[in-house]
């Protein structure tokens, strides 16, 4: 039985050993007391602790947490009562300051969050603050992190949440917003009548533009085809001339060629063509020619007119 005794103290040793061995988790922060004073701050890890003389006083997490402060009434610069309530983002970066810098560090720091917001909307008219959340929001989150360091708890955001002006407030509001949509509607409707009345009137400019071309176009184009026309007229009639000059013919057929072109001009009208010194002369000389040789004279001779009878002066005298 000698042997029961030192089983057991080693068993509670390994039992108080095992009792004294702590695992930090990751992002954990343990403060740890010797006699009641601090002497530590464990990391995530393992440790070891001395039974009976230390503790554990605090294990802070050092994730981004949230604060959802209650709806805090505020007065603006106009004197308009409204209440807001706002959240703020924040984590915990030194353990021992949390531990040992507030009592009640997170109580503090809604407080903290009701007072500073209280002083930036008293600055702020009615309209400033509802249109003006942003620098709201920045000015509580550079304050709020100023106060807070020596508490060891970093504020990284604090965004408004509501912003409940009064009853009567909420009304007017809300008839002005519709007083402004209706006047945005009159104004979209007298614009969009006035853009219909431009583009019907920009339709008909360039249809009219478009027939004008349409006329002009074909102006042109049947212009084109008489000009055509009598280019072709003339080559065909300077063609002719040319074979003529290339068949030798004499200045007599170029006479009559000339004389067929004067027909073709009067066109059966009356109308006076003036005809030339050199073609007058040339045509007595073809009369003289046809007259002399005979050539050309389509003309019957005119019969012999009959011979008289001849009278008898011995007989036919009367006494």
């Amino acid at each position: 039985m000698e042997w029961i005794l030192p089983v057991i103290i080693i068993v509670a040793v390994l039992i108080l050993v095992f009792r004294n061995i702590v695992i930090v988790p990751q992002a954990t922060q343990y403060v740890v007391e010797r006699l009641g004073k601090y002497n530590r701050t464990w990391g995530a890890g393992l440790h070891m602790k001395v039974p009976f003389i230390e503790r554990i006083s605090k294990k802070m997490t050092l994730k981004e947490q949230v604060l959802d402060t209650p709806p805090q009434p505020v007065i603006t610069k106009d004197n308009v009562t409204m209440q807001i309530d706002s959240i703020i983002y924040y984590h915990i970066f030194d353990a021992t300051l949390f531990a040992y810098g507030a009592v009640d560090p997170i109580f503090a720091l809604g407080n903290l969050s009701a007072t500073t917001l209280r002083n930036i909307i008293g600055e702020l008219s009615l309209d400033e603050t509802l249109t003006s959340r942003d620098t709201i929001n920045g000015k509580l989150t550079v304050t709020l992190d100023d106060a807070t360091d020596r508490w060891g708890i970093k504020v990284t955001r604090v965004e408004l949440k509501n912003i409940m002006p009064p009853a009567e407030i909420r009304a007017s509001m809300e008839k002005e917003m519709k007083a402004e949509r209706d006047r945005r509607q009159t104004v979209l409707e007298a614009e969009g009548h006035k853009q219909a009345v431009i583009t019907r009137a920009e339709g008909e400019r360039q249809a009219m533009v478009l027939a004008a071309e349409g006329e002009r176009d074909a102006k042109i184009a049947r212009a084109e085809g008489e000009a055509k026309a009598i280019y072709l007229a003339k080559k065909a009639e300077a063609d002719g001339l040319k074979a003529l000059k290339e068949a030798c013919a004499d200045a007599a057929v170029l006479e009559l060629k000339r004389y067929e072109a004067l027909i073709k001009m009067a066109d059966g009208h009356a109308a006076k063509i003036v005809i030339p010194t050199d073609a007058v002369q040339l045509t007595k000389q073809n009369v003289l020619f046809s007259e002399t040789t005979g050539l050309g004279d389509v003309t019957e001779p005119a019969p012999e007119a009959p011979e008289a009878d001849k009278v008898d002066v011995c007989c036919d005298t009367k006494y």
